[in-house]
């Protein structure tokens, strides 16, 4: 951890250990239920590692596990359900949960406004043309995880998947710097990986999520740079827009479930695409989100990124759940950091 993180004294840590408890299981519970370790094993390498991950997956995924049989995954199944405490829970045991919710700070204080910062447990989608700011947040909330709550941050770590090749290091210190963490300990604290196709990006993910689990709480934050550049380059054409969006369902779903079980952070960028049909429809701004509607419904927050005047650049909340749609305008981004 960084200097800030350690800091922190060894009761705190204690309590988060025990906070964890409450998002899952470790799936090695399941050797005390009859499930010997070499199924355990299989299960991990398949990205599935906790208690919880087994509900989350269906029968026919788990079947096309190597090794699995119809038989032993219904055997999964009834001892995933029994270590569950319960199908439903009151509104209040959820309220419970949804404490443990953090919100890490963009950086900016404008942005901070409209956005209330970008929460755990969600998926915070940030789209826009080339240039309006996307992966520089990305970098500034890798630093910012670091930090203390207390000043926007979640004393956490965080992973960049890269699939542009965007990741620089030399940000990550100048951004160190501003907030006064040592430099060195802020990039230690990065797990990067450079995704060359949409299914090696999968393969990263369900390394990630095994990961995540063996290292419990230490993770606040993961960011893929861009979410949907692979798939494009993987899938053209028409005649493989379904598969590709298939692909893409399916690699949200993980995300969803990752961020959900293990208290963590999403943040992924999105291109943007031009609408042939606006100009007839007299829509101001002919600029849409890649993904169609598989991507609008999987995140959480939706964020738009556009240029103004000059450096000027404006962050509209264009969809969430807990803010009201707005902008922050003379929102600049040479002064993300300022």
């Amino acid at each position: 951890m960084s200097e800030v993180a350690e800091q922190v004294p060894e009761q705190e840590d204690q309590e988060e250990s025990e906070d964890e408890e409450l998002f899952y299981t470790e799936i090695d519970e399941l050797q005390n239920h009859g499930i010997n370790a070499a199924d355990i094993q299989r299960l991990k390498a398949a990205g599935i590692c906790t208690v919880r991950a087994i509900t989350m997956t269906t029968r026919k995924n788990l079947c096309k596990i190597k090794g699995f049989s119809e038989a032993k995954v219904e055997k999964f199944k009834e001892v995933a359900s029994k270590l569950q405490s319960s199908t439903f829970i009151t509104a209040t045991e959820f309220y419970q949960i949804r404490a443990k919710v953090m919100y890490i700070s963009t950086g900016s204080k404008m942005l901070d406004g409209v956005l209330g910062g970008v929460p755990t447990m969600a998926i915070t989608e940030a789209f826009g043309e080339f240039r309006t700011g996307k992966t520089q947040i990305a970098h500034t909330l890798c630093v910012v995880a670091q930090l203390p709550p207390s000043i926007g941050g979640t004393n956490g770590k965080a992973a960049f998947i890269d699939t542009e090749g965007t990741f620089r290091p030399e940000r990550i210190k100048a951004i160190a710097a501003r907030f006064g963490i040592d430099q060195d300990a802020a990039l230690e604290n990065i797990l990067y990986a450079r995704a060359y196709t949409s299914e090696h990006q999968m393969e990263l993910i369900v390394e990630l999520a095994a990961r995540f689990s063996e290292e419990k709480g230490i993770y606040r934050l993961l960011v893929i740079d861009s979410i949907i550049a692979l798939f494009r380059s993987d899938f053209s054409g028409r005649g493989e827009l379904a598969e590709r969006q298939q692909k893409l369902n399916m690699m949200l779903s993980r995300l969803v479930k990752i961020a959900e079980e293990f208290n963590v952070a999403v943040y992924i960028t999105n291109q943007v695409q031009s609408d042939p049909g606006s100009s007839m429809m007299f829509v101001s701004d002919p600029r849409k989100p890649i993904g169609g509607h598989v991507l609008a419904h999987a995140s959480t927050i939706r964020l738009y990124l556009r240029k103004g005047r000059g450096e000027e650049r404006i962050a509209k909340v264009y969809d969430s759940p807990d803010m009201p749609e707005a902008e922050a305008r003379k929102f600049y981004f040479t002064k993300l950091y300022l």
